[in-house]
């Protein structure tokens, strides 16, 4: 698999990176060692960028499953890791970039993780009560420490990379986007660009809606996927009219829609690396082979202009509001 480069810092990762947040129970109940052994097989595909968090599951979970993967073989791999966030039993996550909060954190996904040092590190969300610098400082200081090798920041907006990239360099900036989920296009992409700051794209597949598979009746109670807003009552009916594109180009060239829709991220740029998540082996070999698909340009802007924005919001409003306008 060919690799890109995050940043202008130089740090080397799979066009193609897998998410965990699956292995932590996001999504229900996960299987401890097919999990790990999806991650050991995206080494052997040649994905490198394992994506994590401390806030993945219960204690951490998703970070130990991602350490116990990597048990004998950390130098194959680069991992990223988010901390800035506190998973709440029956609520909304608690968003927390106190500097002092931020480097508390380190020691224990270290330990979950099997390493010295997170080769990718970012701050989750954006703390309305705490200045972006402050946050940025304290990863900043972490870094100086030998404990992370590059700081990253989630879901911000494009005054805010700007203000934490002054203080101290960010090598990539994660948010969402996919063919139906584009708000990054408007100032948030250019910014990066002009910044040298790569874009790491999760839900690159809509939470799964772009593989024409998700039906809700199949998806786990504990499963976040049934509160998405842009899955219910008239929202999910006028988005599922945004698919037949997807599916009859899809076909056309002999490819899932999962595969064509991850194929047209890759071709936004050698700057974007998205990031689908799965906790299975099946999932992963079909995503890992749309970095082999081919897209004219007429194709590529054909399915931008046929899928528009997906209708509903991204987030139920408590977890909406913890994304940086």
């Amino acid at each position: 698999m060919d690799n890109r480069q995050l940043g202008r810092g130089g740090l080397k990762v799979s066009a193609l990176g897998l998410g965990t947040m699956g292995m932590g129970g996001s999504y229900g109940p996960a299987d401890e060692a097919e999990a790990e052994a999806t991650i050991r097989r995206a080494l052997e595909l040649g994905v490198t960028l394992i994506d994590t968090a401390d806030f993945y599951g219960p204690d951490g979970a998703g970070e130990k499953t991602v350490g116990r993967a990597l048990a004998g073989r950390r130098d194959e791999a680069v991992i990223a890791s988010k901390t800035g966030m506190v998973a709440v039993p029956g609520g909304p996550p608690r968003v927390n970039g106190r500097p002092e909060f931020i480097k508390e954190r380190i020691d224990a996904s270290l330990t979950r993780l099997g390493t010295g040092h997170i080769d990718l590190y970012y701050l989750a969300r954006v703390d309305p009560d705490v200045p972006v610098e402050e946050s940025i400082g304290a990863l900043g200081e972490l870094v100086a420490a030998g404990k992370v090798g590059h700081i990253g920041i989630c879901e911000a907006s494009a005054a805010t990379v700007r203000r934490a990239h002054a203080v101290h360099p960010v090598t990539a900036v994660q948010t969402e986007y996919s063919l139906w989920e584009r708000h990054v296009e408007g100032e948030i992409l250019p910014t990066l660009r002009e910044l040298e700051v790569s874009l790491v794209a999760y839900r690159p597949l809509g939470s799964g809606f772009l593989t024409g598979d998700l039906t809700m009746d199949r998806l786990a109670m504990a499963d976040f996927r049934r509160n998405d807003p842009r899955l219910q009552g008239e929202n999910l009916y006028r988005n599922m009219m945004l698919l037949p594109v997807l599916y009859e180009l899809a076909e056309n060239k002999g490819v899932t829609p999962a595969q064509l829709a991850l194929a047209w991220i890759l071709a936004q740029g050698a700057d974007v690396v998205p990031i689908p998540g799965t906790k299975r082996r099946s999932y992963l070999e079909q995503n890992a082979a749309s970095v082999d698909v081919e897209l004219t340009p007429d194709e590529i802007q054909g399915l931008a202009a046929a899928i528009p924005a997906a209708r509903g919001e991204r987030y139920p409003a408590p977890l909406l509001r913890t994304i940086d306008g």
